[in-house]
């Protein structure tokens, strides 16, 4: 048995790699184990010194990681590049704040002194997601190896190039990761595993449940990235041209795979006729194709049954009474190819609406008015992110406090940043990644008194 890549540009399979004997899975627990001991006594400084070698290598070898990437699960080469430079960009924030972070802190306890430490659990178990295959990784572990933590990395079995892409550049570095190429159903075994101090988990939210309930059964601190269904709110005094060029960019990012997106476009009735025609125009100018080829933006989708899976969906929401304004029928011709899609009319009960799309379809609801917006925007069991549109910055604040998500982007779409916690809450997932939050998720608060 093995993890597997098929190009999702014909369908062909590229390479496996056979599962880690039970031997070879223990052997690379316990040297990472060793490791992380060594690494947790390492000064801040040298542990920066590897982080900053290791962005170096992200940025040198961004084309052939964006190749990889292409190859496994179908990302443009632009968007490759990007992702790579973005994992370069992280482990540079983090070995340069991550000694303010973590720096211990001075408390008034009325003795001769007290404070609080900041000090690494040690081995932290990843499971990570196919669709940005080095971005999901790096975010979690650059600020996990800067607190002196070390990394077991179950990655996605159709990304086997990335993941061991990841552990050589990791190497290279000198920083403790660990490739454990295993199946799902040695998970818990490896959750349960007391040298395993945390989890963290970006994944679906069926997969969230299940970690959620394996690490807590064995008393273990877990973080959740979870799905989404991020509502894009177009006001009636926003500019509809930018509105609707932003609503499709971040639709169709990643093929439309990415948890943060514009799902579910919620429009004012004043002005939904006019943005429907931007919405149109912007989608239209997608090249969907060759991931490898520079004109592309949208390429195939990562695997077949994904496709299958969002076909239905389309399919069950024009059943349930949406209609089709672009796309919706599935091409001919090998690959995993899914055309650029728009429904409207989508609303509660439909599948469009409920559940989360991951795909190039992008659906649009029109709201009476901006209480409408702000209730339709609401009505969601998730709460990852959310992107508000409006000319009046200082009411769109307002509004931005009334939306139950972890994130709002007014005037741009939602997106992760190195400089600010990432999360969500409800389906979504808890927890935070990124800035000094996302850093002090694995560590233990240590209180230190002296009388």
């Amino acid at each position: 048995m093995a993890f597997v890549a098929i190009n999702p540009s014909n369908g062909q399979e590229i390479r496996r790699h056979p599962y880690l004997s039970p031997e070879a899975l223990e052997a690379g627990l316990t040297a990472l184990n060793s490791q992380q001991s060594q690494w947790a006594l390492e000064p801040m400084a040298s542990r920066a010194e590897r982080l900053l070698k290791l962005a170096a290598q992200l940025e040198a070898g961004a084309p052939a990681l964006a190749q990889l990437m292409a190859e496994e699960m179908g990302k443009p080469l632009t968007e490759g590049q990007g992702e790579a430079n973005k994992c370069a960009w992280v482990c540079r924030y983090y070995a340069e704040h991550a000694a303010q972070f973590l720096a211990t802190e001075t408390r008034e306890a009325g003795v001769q002194w007290s404070g609080v430490r900041y000090e690494p659990l040690g081995l932290i178990l990843a499971i990570m997601p196919w669709n940005f295959p080095f971005w999901q990784v790096f975010r979690f572990a650059a600020p996990a190896w800067m607190a002196g933590n070390g990394v077991v990395m179950k990655h996605a079995p159709n990304v086997p190039g990335c993941a061991e892409a990841i552990a050589r550049l990791a190497q290279e570095a000198g920083l403790p990761l660990h490739n454990a190429v295993v199946p799902v159903d040695q998970v818990e075994s490896l959750i349960a595993d007391p040298r395993i101090a945390a989890v963290t988990l970006t994944g679906s939210t069926g997969a969230g449940r299940v970690v959620a309930a394996q690490a807590g059964a064995h008393i273990k601190k877990t973080v959740l990235e979870l799905g989404g269904s991020d509502p894009f709110i177009v006001l009636a005094d926003a500019d509809l041209e930018a509105a609707a060029q932003e609503a499709a960019a971040s639709r169709l990012l990643n093929g439309g795979q990415s948890c943060i997106a514009a799902k579910r476009i919620i429009v004012e009735a004043a002005v939904a006729e006019p943005f429907l025609a931007h919405l149109k125009t912007a989608l239209g100018q997608a090249v969907v194709g060759d991931p490898t080829a520079l004109e592309t933006t949208v390429g195939p989708m990562a695997r077949a049954d994904l496709r299958d899976a969002l076909h239905r969906q389309v399919q069950a929401s024009l059943q349930a009474g949406a209609k089709v304004a672009m796309g919706g029928t599935l091409p001919g011709g090998p690959g995993f190819f899914y055309p650029v899609t728009l429904l409207t009319d989508v609303g509660p009960g439909m599948p469009a609406w409920d559940e989360e799309l991951f795909g190039p379809v992008a659906t649009l609801h029109v709201a009476a008015d901006r209480e409408a917006a702000i209730a339709a925007a609401n009505d969601s069991a998730y709460g990852l992110g959310a992107s508000l549109w409006s000319a009046d910055t200082e009411r769109a604040q307002c509004t931005a406090a009334r939306l139950q998500v972890g994130n709002v982007f007014i005037n741009g779409m939602t997106r992760s940043d190195p400089r600010l916690p990432f999360g969500g809450r409800g389906l979504s997932g808890y927890g935070r990644e990124l800035s000094a939050e996302g850093i002090r998720e694995f560590v233990n608060a240590k209180t230190v008194w002296v009388a």
